[in-house]
């Protein structure tokens, strides 16, 4: 059988059902971990802190409203891994992953967040909270990176058929 005809009988993924399913997954984990993280006093910022201009404060403080916020925290998920997915999906290794959670820490929680009311400013919150937000959207980009990347750079594909067995 020929390369080019081995190369054509491939099944590609669809990118689209691939970065939904995936930035479901990527919410539905970090944004529970961020739950846990606010539970557990380690971040003071509310799961539901992607609402906080839509909703009032009381609501999202109420277990309601933090299962609203970890649905909104799946929402930005399945955002991010669409824009990752289309944009990104060639890049290799664990790095631009990190480098795009960490974007998206500095975009939300830097920029938008206190712009737009949804946290008070970085510099009155806490160092716990400092921490624990920043590793976790490093984790969450990571997470979504590596996935991706593992997904669309798969270099076990160009090895020779006798490497493979």
């Amino acid at each position: 059988m020929s390369q080019s005809h081995k190369q054509s009988q491939r099944i590609h993924t669809n990118r689209f059902f691939f970065a939904l399913e995936l930035g479901f997954y990527a919410g539905f984990i970090w944004g529970g971990i961020r739950w846990i993280f606010y539970a557990f006093h380690f971040s003071s910022i509310l799961p539901g802190f992607l609402l906080e201009p839509f909703f009032k404060h009381s609501f999202l403080e109420s277990t309601a409203g933090q299962v609203a916020g970890w649905l909104s925290f799946i929402g930005l998920s399945i955002i991010a891994s669409l824009l990752y997915v289309y944009v990104f999906r060639r890049a290799k290794g664990p790095w631009p992953g990190i480098a795009y959670g960490v974007v998206w820490w500095v975009v939300l929680m830097i920029v938008i967040a206190p712009l737009l009311n949804m946290s008070p400013p970085m510099k009155q919150l806490s160092w716990d909270t400092h921490i624990s937000e920043a590793c976790l959207f490093l984790l969450w980009g990571l997470f979504i990176g590596y996935t991706t990347a593992e997904e669309y750079t798969d270099e076990k594909t160009r090895e020779p058929e006798e490497a493979l067995s």
